[in-house]
């Protein structure tokens, strides 16, 4: 299942790319963009296990940023 997020404060694009990089290695994550310019999150997970997933991608970004904010 492939689904945009938009994302809110997101500051530098070197955080992004450790955000992306690091939801990448979640086990389910096919492939994930983050863009700062556009300020959104492309993921493709799998679908059974698609809310579990998005839960562990919010830990992972706020732990690179704690101001950002994934709008669910």
């Amino acid at each position: 299942m492939k689904k945009k997020f938009a994302m809110e404060d997101l500051d530098c694009a070197n955080c992004a790319a450790k955000m992306e990089d690091a939801i990448k290695k979640i086990e389910g994550v096919h492939d994930a963009t983050v863009s700062f310019m556009a300020q959104k999150l492309t993921i493709d997970a799998d679908e059974d296990r698609f809310q579990e997933i998005m839960q562990e991608v919010v830990k992972v970004c706020k732990k690179v940023e704690p101001d950002t904010r994934i709008l669910l």
